[in-house]
């Protein structure tokens, strides 16, 4: 029997699916992990090309597992041996088949928002592979766009940076502090609105908390 977070997740999660159609995404909901990396495999033809950012939702998933271990051309920056075959690979990856990535945040309305440190992550969204498919736990999906931007900076951020080195106020507090720190990762916010060409994008919305 499902719990009520479960029943939670599936209503909300069918209202975002709608809404992402809407704005010409592709939208699929699922219960469950492993649902939602039969799902993956479903939607990325065999022989693709495909790279990624850091994204700790698919890494969860065991979906980079399964990826590795089928007929798939892996761009895999983690696999890279020195800083700057590392920026090489990323710069591959705008031409790859496919881009995974995560959310950072989800507003119901069907919009998303991602921070960037860098522009890794961000850019191949925007424009570069020929499709993007982003997976998230239904614990991104806020109420309104305000709330999204305002979990992206106010709690995806600062939890992230707790992997990372180099010292922000949010490394120290967990609050951000809109802060200009040689180590910010919240340099470029993007948020997603319209999906053009339509299809480009396609979202896996799971029913688990997943990621930060």
């Amino acid at each position: 029997m499902a719990t009520p977070k479960e029943l939670y997740y599936e209503k909300r999660g069918q209202i975002m699916v709608k809404n992402l159609l809407s704005r010409h995404f592709e939208a699929y909901y699922c219960a469950t992990k492993e649902e939602a990396v039969k799902k993956a495999l479903e939607l990325i033809p065999e022989g693709s090309s495909i790279g990624w950012g850091g994204t700790l939702t698919c890494t969860q998933l065991g979906l980079m597992d399964a990826l590795h271990a089928g007929n798939y051309n892996c761009l895999d920056r983690d696999q890279c041996a020195t800083p700057e075959e590392r920026e090489k690979l990323q710069r591959e990856i705008f031409f790859a088949d496919y881009f995974i990535t995560g959310a950072n945040g989800l507003s119901l309305d069907g919009q998303m928002v991602n921070i960037d440190g860098t522009g890794n992550r961000v850019a191949p969204i925007v424009y570069g592979p020929q499709n993007v498919l982003v997976v998230a736990g239904m614990n991104k999906v806020t109420d309104s766009l305000e709330d999204a931007v305002r979990r992206a900076r106010t709690v995806a951020a600062p939890m992230n940076k707790q992997r990372f080195p180099i010292q922000t106020p949010c490394e120290v507090t967990g609050t951000c502090a809109d802060c200009k720190s040689e180590g910010c990762i919240c340099n470029q916010m993007l948020i997603t609105r319209h999906c053009r060409p339509a299809g480009r994008i396609k979202f896996i919305l799971v029913g688990e908390d997943l990621g930060m």
